[in-house]
């Protein structure tokens, strides 16, 4: 393999034959006249050709030499215009955003925060994937990730995107007709809950406060889903009743499909906060969280 090119050397080069000039050329790379004649001839000696005629007066092209510069010229200007798409980069958003987080913030958060901030930001591409497991979003190749709370690892910076999120405990109307409405909290026990899987394998455990007091409830319903927006549909068909966040079931509550009882005892899980693994985060993943942040 030939061996790599002294890039300096062949700038020194390409300013030379620009100028025709080893005076002019050696001021602007801020080196002495016979500095820069010396790195030229050793150019000339690795390669083996003569460059430049010289003269006490000119200095022009040799045909090698005509021959590299348009090669080395082409090779500079398309360098620069790389590096001044990297400026770019780090004066305008840009590039592409990957955020991993459960179906149900991306529909209820990230897409209503976002949907004007594509206009705002076109150059911003943004991919949400979503998953209910806790991932190593730098090992899996995300930029953050959203979870419930402010506990994350010291390495994560967390940013609030929402409100504390208010459960409800919700059934349809004919399944309250055809089993009754449970009396006490504790009456849920008897009642087709419809369960929650968790990434850990566990099932989501119901709480509610009462009297000052914490009542836990294991659902032991027929049915069990991993995904909120399956839970509530398996609830609008009336299969159970279903515990689910506040904001996915309003529509359903406000127009009668749903029924939602004990709403002062249910329990309210912590913000959803935005995580990402350090302060140097692109201009493009800044936007982002400046978009989606709670003020």
């Amino acid at each position: 393999m030939h061996k790599r090119e002294n890039y300096n050397d062949l700038y020194s080069f390409l300013l030379v034959a620009r100028e025709k000039n080893f005076s002019k050329a050696a001021a602007k790379l801020g080196i002495s006249s016979p500095a820069l004649s010396k790195a030229i001839r050793l150019l000339e000696q690795r390669l083996g050709l003569l460059l430049f005629h010289r003269t006490t007066r000119s200095v022009s092209l040799t045909q090698a030499g005509e021959q590299l510069f348009r090669t080395a010229e082409q090779s500079f200007n398309k360098l620069d215009n790389e590096l001044n798409l990297l400026e770019h980069y780090r004066h305008s958003p840009s590039g592409l955003v990957r955020i991993n987080c459960a179906l149900q913030p991306i529909n209820t958060i990230l897409i209503p925060k976002l949907a004007h901030f594509a206009e705002q930001y076109p150059d911003i591409r943004l991919e949400m994937i979503s998953e209910n497991r806790f991932v190593d979003i730098v090992a899996d190749g995300f930029d953050a990730g959203i979870r419930l709370g402010a506990d994350v690892a010291e390495d994560m910076i967390a940013v609030k995107i929402s409100d504390v999120l208010k459960m409800a405990v919700v059934a349809t109307p004919s399944y309250f007709e055809q089993h009754g409405f449970p009396r006490t909290i504790e009456a849920l026990a008897k009642h087709n809950c419809i369960a929650y899987r968790l990434s850990d394998g566990g099932v989501f455990t119901w709480e509610f406060n009462q009297n000052g007091k914490t009542i836990k409830i294991k659902p032991q319903g027929q049915w069990i889903f991993n995904d909120d927006y399956t839970t509530l549909t398996a609830a609008k068909k009336g299969l159970g009743i279903a515990y689910l966040p506040e904001s996915l079931v309003a529509f359903e509550l406000g127009n009668g499909q749903l029924i939602r009882i004990f709403i002062e005892q249910s329990q309210t899980l912590p913000a959803l906060y935005l995580y990402y693994p350090h302060r140097n985060a692109s201009l493009a993943l800044r936007a982002v969280i400046d978009a989606l942040r709670i003020r």
